[in-house]
């Protein structure tokens, strides 16, 4: 049950990352939720694994810190890449009678 909490949590921290993120109009919406969501139930299973209690503290801190902070991280650096690509992308459409290899 607990670990549906989690997943939820990180969820919407995830979201929350959408919005403090710049660029977000480069990226789908459902994005960061589901990173966060993702890395939520990764870290929480990982932790149970390997000890640590569930109904302690520092797992709930650990998985919900690790769900906002990756996908900071993550839509931080594809949010530039993705700019990119869609200027190259714009470049190679806008000249149709030019082959480039």
């Amino acid at each position: 049950m607990e670990l549906i909490f989690v997943v939820v949590g990180g969820a919407i921290l995830g979201l929350a990352t959408q919005f403090v993120v710049p660029l977000r109009h480069l990226r789908g919406v459902a994005v960061g939720s589901a990173i966060g969501a993702g890395v939520a139930a990764v870290v929480w299973v990982a932790l149970t694994w390997l000890g640590w209690p569930w109904d302690g503290g520092w797992i709930w801190v650990a998985a919900l810190v690790a769900s906002a902070l990756v996908p900071a991280a993550v839509l931080y650096v594809i949010s530039p890449r993705r700019e990119r690509a869609d200027a190259v992308l714009f470049e190679r459409l806008s000249r149709p009678g030019v082959v480039r290899a």
